[in-house]
């Protein structure tokens, strides 16, 4: 079954039952599959056909959803935005992958508009008030004249979703999914969940990350599940809706749990109807894994990236205790071997390279192709991350041999900062890395030397970055020093600069 298929399938077994629970309103599976239906519709109607680009900016709704199963009606890609970034951000991935259409919530139309002369023929779709060169939702919704048509050549291999993530040179790369990786991801969901049509997902984090797209919101649709579907995670809203609204399954990730750690609510909060919570994107610290145990509900984790949808490895239920610190075992459709530097797969316990391959694994990097074959060869997946197996098989992360960092859930990659922070006059070099934190797993930091005769301060460098990137990849700590160590060939030697951060007891900006 197709991934369109999913929401007709369910609306004609159970029309009246909630598909999606949103703030203010129900959305029931006939509904949303009668919103899918019309919304291909006008795409079609609007130019959009396989192949084609749907693009949106904006917090969780309902609409983004069906926008995603509109498109893979149509054989067309749908590129969820993150809102968190700077507007020079959304330009270069608009740029990069042109939509058709782009649909954008109220609060994004300026910073839309102060780009939008560069995105050609793009049609801008305003959910709220917007100006000139712009058309409402309801304009756009009264474009659907008849059903859908159909291609025939849209299938289960047509890419579906584009999601852009940093890369290691500081240039986004645009990671494609087919519909059968999310249909597989659907499966290793079902299977690391126990998912059943009875099942009531609360979704908090954003829709514009794998993770909260297909953790559990898609595979939830798929198996006719009630999602309940916050805008954005807020700690009180998140309380209030596992108490109140039946919630058996959902996925915080660290960060998140910190924040409800920290709430006056925790102590007293009733988590009694939850099944598991599931979370992961980054290391998982040990109290926070016994936090959420002795409220009296397993902590599972999953691992997986962008590039694998994301589910390979998932720890389930009744080994989260048991195998504390284990990101789980492989998924019940992928493969994944420990490779050494050849490629040859190492023995249990031995450190290598996680690599990963199922169809739940991109297709490749949007027009990149060697970007592409250095990551995807054979079909395995070069994570770039390092891990072990115990010998009952199941994965501990080690460490990255990339060098990104993960903030709140959140990838970063240092080229990306350190490229905008050397083209400051008073900079001469700059090294961005990442330091263990408690609470958001890593934080940005950012180590700098200023050019001879010039004064630099933290506050300086961090203005240098305003408007520029968006603020969660803006360094927490700037340490000025007289000079980076480098390598006989002129490298950065990274991990020294790991030890001169370690050693540093007062940076000059927080």
């Amino acid at each position: 079954m197709n991934l369109p298929d999913w929401i007709a399938s369910n609306a004609g077994l159970t029309p009246a039952k909630p598909a999606i629970r949103f703030p203010g309103r129900d959305v029931s599976y006939a509904a949303l599959a009668a919103l899918v239906e019309q919304l291909a519709a006008a795409l079609a109607a609007s130019g959009v056909k396989r192949g084609g680009c749907v693009a949106y900016l904006g917090f969780n709704s309902p609409e983004m959803l069906a926008l995603l199963f509109a498109s893979a009606r149509l054989g067309a890609l749908f590129m969820p935005l993150n809102w968190r970034l700077a507007a020079p951000e959304h330009r270069q991935m608009l740029e990069d992958c042109p939509p058709a259409l782009l649909f954008v919530e109220p609060q994004y139309v300026p910073q839309t508009d102060a780009f939008r002369s560069t995105l050609g023929t793009t049609t801008l779709v305003s959910f709220g008030a917007a100006g000139t060169g712009w058309i409402s939702w309801p304009e756009f919704c009264a474009r659907a004249q008849g059903p859908a048509p159909h291609d025939a050549q849209s299938g289960a291999d047509a890419p579906l979703l584009i999601c852009y993530t940093s890369g290691s040179t500081g240039k986004p790369k645009g990671v494609l999914l087919t519909q059968r990786a999310l249909e597989c991801n659907a499966a290793n969901s079902a299977d690391m969940h126990e998912l059943t049509a009875d099942d009531v997902i609360l979704t908090t984090l954003p829709l514009f990350h794998v993770g909260g797209l297909n953790n559990q919101t898609t595979p939830a649709l798929q198996a006719g599940c009630t999602v309940v579907l916050h805008p954005k995670f807020d700690p009180d809203a998140t309380f209030d809706a596992i108490e109140q609204d039946g919630i058996t399954l959902t996925v915080l990730v660290p960060a998140q749990l910190d924040m409800m750690m920290a709430h006056r609510r925790w102590a007293s909060a009733d988590f009694s109807g939850l099944r598991m919570i599931t979370t992961g994107s980054t290391i998982v610290p040990r109290h926070v894994i016994h936090a959420v145990h002795a409220k009296g509900v397993p902590l599972v984790q999953v691992y997986g990236s962008t590039e694998t949808c994301p589910i390979a490895v998932y720890l389930k239920a009744p080994d989260a205790l048991r195998k504390v610190g284990s990101t789980g075992k492989v998924a019940t459709r992928c493969q994944l071997r420990i490779v050494d530097s050849q490629g040859a797969e190492v023995k249990p316990g031995a450190t290598g390279e996680i690599v990963v391959k199922g169809d739940n694994v991109m297709v490749g990097y949007w027009k990149a192709p060697k970007i592409t074959a250095d990551v995807l060869v054979d079909g395995w997946f070069h994570t770039g991350d390092m891990g072990h197996q115990d010998e009952e098989g199941y994965l501990f992360v080690d460490g990255r041999s990339k060098e990104m960092i993960i903030s709140g859930g959140e990838n970063i990659y240092p080229a990306e900062i350190e490229n905008l922070l050397i083209e400051c006059p008073d900079i001469a070099e700059a090294s961005v890395i990442g330091r263990p934190d408690e609470r958001w797993g890593e934080i940005v930091v950012a180590v700098v030397v200023a050019r001879a005769d010039r004064h630099l301060t933290g506050e300086q460098v961090l203005k240098l970055l305003e408007g520029r990137i968006a603020r969660y990849k803006h360094p927490k700590e700037v340490i000025v020093v007289d000079a980076l160590p480098r390598t006989a060939l002129g490298k950065i030697r990274k991990e020294d600069v790991r030890q001169m951060v370690a050693r540093a007891s007062s940076p000059q900006s927080t």
